[in-house]
């Protein structure tokens, strides 16, 4: 471990972490217990005590088949495994002085992704904004989202709920002030908060990027249909069946023809696992939600200019604008809208730079500027042909606004509805 080792505290135990160009890194610190033999397809249980552990290295990611989007971010090569209910905190010091604290929701279609890739590095906002930033797995695809009637629905959320329990539990251990939490999250991370507002929220402020709210949540009776085809394609009659099952055959269920066939019959395109309206975690569509909930949050919201350009076979052009209004844009202000009417603060953007003709500004092309991590990115196709100086200066002017909002609840632009075009 080095000169460069750190302790802190939890619950839990001791956690031993390392500096990383200044700031304290904690990784794959268990908030909940392996959800694996009995607690599979169960809520997350407590992690027991671990006395010390060293949480120098990175955890792995949730079981995941690559993400259809690939071909635009680039691939997502790291270990997998069931023992996922890890988190990542960054934090400038291992003292009292009760920083603000933001938790990452990642994206992926509830299918990919996790919150331990150098993607979503929150080093250099920890250091530049003084905040904690803490990042969570949470359970994917069929282990977190597959819905049979009976069981417990929403796992992956009730896993992010558990993440953001941990964090109000502990994070003053390492510098943090549980009284101010943001949450926010990408793409599928994003819609989550809308349900997560719904329950009993620890926070009182969001950031949305890019949220599905258009696609809504799954009704309970296709999720069903859906389950049981997934059940049936991995060979396993009952969740009993699947819960002996490698987690392998799972994944392999989401591509049989008998699945896929059932999602064309979705028209509005939703990803074979969702968030689904079970009536007891989820109790409502995702409309109702917004419009009881947009006012139990101080909201950051906004979207891409080109959204359905990073989806395969899409390109650029007037139906798949109109697809990406549908689906990010109209919801995403409606939000803004709400939130406003109901007493809170709301501002809202749209992230237009477009460095290729082929994306354009297209989904998740924001996320390494919010992050600045350019270098983890890499030759990402959808950043081909970008400057230097306009990452940098795109870079600073998010960050210092995300970090502003995060700090203090607002931005230096006006609230909504205007829109700040980022460009």
């Amino acid at each position: 471990m080095g000169d460069k080792a750190i302790r802190s505290t939890t619950q839990h135990g001791e956690v031993i972490g390392c500096r990383d160009n200044g700031t304290a890194v904690f990784r794959a610190i268990p908030y909940a217990a392996a959800p694996v033999g009995a607690l599979r397809f169960e809520p997350p249980a407590p992690p027991a005590p671990y006395g010390t552990r060293d949480c120098t290295q990175a955890g792995p990611l949730a079981p995941q088949l690559p993400s259809r989007l690939e071909d635009v971010m680039g691939p997502l090569d790291l270990p997998q495994s069931e023992d996922c209910l890890h988190l990542t905190v960054w934090t400038p010091g291992i003292d009292r002085k009760k920083r603000p604290v933001v938790i990452w929701l990642h994206g992926g279609a509830w299918q990919s992704g996790g919150g331990a890739p150098d993607w979503y590095s929150g080093e250099k906002l920890a250091s530049r904004g003084d905040i904690v930033v803490v990042a969570p797995n949470y359970r994917l695809a069929a282990l977190g989202w597959l819905y049979i009637p009976g069981a417990t629905a929403n796992l992956g959320l009730l896993d992010q709920e558990a993440a953001i329990q941990w964090v109000h539990d502990n994070i003053a251990h390492f510098g943090g002030d549980p009284s101010n939490i943001t949450v926010m999250g990408q793409s599928a991370g994003g819609s989550c908060i809308a349900a997560l507002l719904n329950r009993k929220p620890l926070f009182r402020k969001a950031i949305l990027q890019s949220a599905s709210l258009g696609r809504g949540f799954r009704p309970a009776a296709e999720a069903a249909e859906l389950g049981r085809r997934v059940l049936d394609a991995a060979g396993a009659a009952t969740l009993e069946d699947a819960r002996r099952l490698p987690y392998q055959d799972l994944l392999k269920a989401q591509r049989a023809p008998a699945v896929l066939e059932a999602l064309k019959s979705d028209e509005i395109g939703r990803a074979l696992f969702c968030p689904v309206v079970d009536g007891d975690v989820i109790a409502e569509p995702v409309d109702a939600v917004r419009e009881k909930m947009a006012g139990h949050a101080d909201v950051l919201i906004g979207y891409t200019l080109n959204e359905m350009a990073a989806f395969p076979n899409v390109r650029i052009g007037e139906e798949s604008q109109r697809a990406g209004e549908q689906v990010f844009g109209a919801p995403s202000m409606a939000w803004a809208r709400q939130a406003r009417d109901q007493g809170r603060s709301a501002w809202a953007y749209r992230f237009d730079y477009a460095p290729t003709a082929r994306f354009g500004a297209c989904h998740c092309i924001e996320l390494p500027f919010v992050f600045d991590t350019f270098k983890a990115f890499g030759a990402a196709p959808m950043l081909a042909g970008s400057q230097p100086h306009d990452l940098r200066r795109i870079s600073d002017t998010m960050q210092r606004n995300w970090i502003s909002f995060i700090r203090d609840g607002a931005v230096d632009w006006p609230a909504y509805p205007h829109i700040e075009l980022i460009k």
